[in-house]
């Protein structure tokens, strides 16, 4: 088993020699044990507030440069008329405290039945599509690096706080 404890900071002059398909739910956890898409075992033990995204390297412990590859998931869509209507979805998902990936006349959230009908009730019209999801990082964790499916709908996309002791 491969262990990985480094995000590296810039992309390999050469080409990975691995990669690590994960969902967003997975590219936030700090410890987990994993394989790469060869099957080879991995462990990561990354740094306290480390998320992974697509496009990110990794270095493992026998020199070997890791890709992290965002896997498909099943995300709602929502596409409005006017920038007004997109803003006011934000706003309304952001109050909720719902990672959300912001693009180029689109907003994406992971699936969820209660946000969908909430949603739905504003107006939008909704598209369930399998895409990789890559949400915004929130205000305290810096820019966006590039361009959850979980039981959880609010995700954890903070570096601090105890996700079960949230009050969003």
């Amino acid at each position: 088993m491969i262990e990985i404890t480094t995000k590296l900071t810039t992309g390999p002059l050469n080409v990975a020699h691995g990669q690590l398909l994960l969902p967003f739910e997975l590219r936030q956890k700090r410890w987990l044990f994993t394989a790469l898409v060869t099957g080879e075992e991995v462990a990561l033990k990354l740094p306290r507030g480390t998320i992974l995204r697509g496009g990110d390297f990794l270095l493992a412990s026998d020199g070997r440069v890791i890709e992290v590859v965002a896997a498909p998931e099943r995300v709602l869509h929502f596409e409005c008329a006017t920038a007004g209507e997109l803003a006011r979805l934000a706003y309304h998902l952001g109050n909720r405290h719902v990672p959300v990936q912001v693009g180029d006349g689109f907003l994406r959230l992971s699936e969820n039945r209660v946000l969908e009908e909430m949603l739905r009730g504003l107006g939008a019209n909704p598209t369930l599509i399998e895409a990789p999801f890559e949400p915004e990082t929130g205000a305290y964790r810096g820019t966006h690096s590039q361009n959850d499916h979980s039981e959880n709908p609010q995700g954890r996309i903070h570096e601090f706080g105890d996700p079960e002791r949230s009050h969003g």
